[in-house]
């Protein structure tokens, strides 16, 4: 039993440097292919493939975040919201959701406002587009001007 132990290590021994002598210095792929793509972005032609594709769910939605500047954006936006009959929701504590409609990571905003439409509702915000400011309300909710 130990001779055949000892055989075995020393056959696995012996094979192994020609198993990693095979893959030394190999690439899988030129440092030009691998690192192309870093850094570009979404083209605008998909960016707005996908705001047209959101579109066609509700604003707010999880398939339709409402699209903010990072969190002052976000609590600026949740600031400006009113229930339908005016009074400011309660809003709870936010919470991070799965990936949204653009494909980033959406913040859930739980909102009340009591007896008002809509009652009790959850709001999806992406917090990553830095340059945009929404002006909309999602269904059921009204957005006060600045």
């Amino acid at each position: 039993m130990r001779k055949s132990l000892i055989l075995f290590l020393l056959a696995a021994t012996l094979a192994a440097p020609a198993a990693w002598a095979q893959k030394l210095g190999q690439r899988t792929a030129p440092p030009e292919q691998a690192m192309a793509g870093i850094g570009e972005g979404s083209s605008d032609a998909e960016y707005e493939r996908e705001l047209a594709a959101a579109a066609a769910f509700p604003l707010g939605s999880l398939q339709n975040p409402v699209r903010v500047a990072g969190p002052e954006g976000e609590r600026a936006y949740l600031a400006r919201l009113r229930c339908a009959d005016g009074a400011i929701p309660r809003i709870g504590a936010q919470r991070p959701g799965a990936a949204g409609g653009f494909g980033n990571i959406v913040e859930i905003a739980p909102l009340d406002c009591g007896a008002a439409a809509p009652g009790r509702t959850e709001i999806f915000l992406d917090i990553y587009h830095e340059e945009h400011v929404e002006t909309a309300a999602p269904p059921g909710l009204r957005f006060m001007p600045r």
